[in-house]
């Protein structure tokens, strides 16, 4: 029978069913839902624990901007406004998220605002809060997802953007730099003619490996062996012109040395990193968790508000090419176990160490 009234809840706002929730202060009803007081001028959550208020002075609203134009104000013990909508919140995101991705053109903000059921303003701020980034910045990072995966099986470059989603070559071409990094021609050449200078030296935890592009460093590879380093920066860019160290660059990479070495002097140096929107969330995070303390797969989910993703946070860890720099040694399993590392459990734990150490 609950479910049954939950179901007509957020199909057509039945009052009956609603003011049956709000008697029974049900809190699965939240997010479904708000009911405004006249008497009191404010408006709650089904489940909000003030008095019931008599019947006759009770409306119902779908969502709390219906309810915030009608002249009413969040109640401030249920807060609605604040906690009652996370999860109707990441659901609305959720779908616009999905519209975005299935939509061979770029839906307008309307046009998402729409499917959230919320008010472009609105929207566009919840959107950003709950993933990190703008709708635009989500859709350019999607497209370029489908435009990596479009140049490796398309005949022609022009096949490729139209199957990304970009209704001519002139919107794709103004967001390419952005998108991959390069021309779709140097991409779909695997980087070629793209300048990378690199060096190989060692460092306390073995062989590092340190390239960057114009823009910045671009990979921080640590291993045990210095041609494994080497290789892989090349299956990264097989077509790069890849450029031994100068005197300048190796001064760079004395600055990322001396910062693995001492990582509470912190790396002031341009990053070039690229990933999916939901890689560059990822990242983003990592780099605000302080030297010196550590976080859980699951932890680092919430943050982002998405609970149930923290084996995505851990496949996003995983997919970082830039050790240390981005800090995904400081994520642990919840128990504080190390978990795996990139580049071993051991240099993961001597750079915890070392970020715990008061110099």
């Amino acid at each position: 029978m609950l479910d049954e009234q939950l179901i007509s809840i957020a199909s057509t706002l039945d009052c009956d069913a609603c003011w049956q929730a709000v008697m029974n202060k049900d809190a699965a009803a939240d997010g479904k839902f708000f009911y405004s007081v006249r008497t009191t001028g404010v408006y709650c959550r089904p489940s909000c624990g003030a008095r019931l208020p008599r019947r006759e002075n009770v409306d119902f609203y779908r969502t709390t901007e219906d309810a915030e134009r009608a002249g009413f104000r969040p109640c401030k013990r249920c807060k609605p406004h604040e906690a009652a909508s996370t999860e109707h919140k990441l659901d609305a995101v959720t779908r616009a998220c999905r519209l975005i991705e299935s939509s061979e053109a770029l839906p307008t903000l309307a046009q998402l605002a729409r499917a959230a059921s919320m008010s472009p303003y609105h929207f566009h701020r919840t959107f950003k809060a709950m993933t990190g980034v703008t709708p635009k910045a989500y859709a350019i990072a999607h497209r370029g997802q489908r435009m990596r995966e479009a140049l490796k099986k398309a005949d022609r470059i022009t096949d490729a953007i139209y199957d990304a989603g970009f209704n001519s070559n002139g919107r794709f071409y103004e967001s390419t730099d952005q998108v991959l990094g390069m021309t779709p021609a140097k991409f779909r050449a695997g980087g070629e003619n793209t300048s990378i200078r690199f060096a190989v030296a060692h460092c306390s935890l073995g062989a590092i490996l340190v390239a960057a592009t114009e823009r910045g460093l671009c990979a921080i590879l640590l291993g045990d062996d210095p041609e494994v380093l080497l290789h892989d920066l090349e299956d990264r860019f097989p077509r790069a012109n890849l450029i031994g160290a100068d005197r300048d660059f190796e001064a760079m990479v004395a600055k990322v040395i001396g910062f693995i070495e001492h990582p509470r002097s912190g790396l002031d140096l341009p990053l070039d990193i690229r990933g999916t929107a939901f890689q560059q969330k990822v990242w983003r995070a990592l780099r605000e968790i302080p030297a010196g303390e550590t976080a859980s797969y699951s932890d680092l989910a919430a943050r982002l508000g998405v609970p149930k993703a923290s084996r995505a946070v851990a496949a996003a860890c995983a997919a970082n090419p830039l050790a240390v720099a981005v800090p995904c040694h400081r994520v642990v399993r919840r128990d504080g176990d190390l978990a795996g590392y990139r580049w071993g459990i051991a240099r993961k734990k001597a750079l915890l160490e070392r970020e715990e150490a008061r110099e």
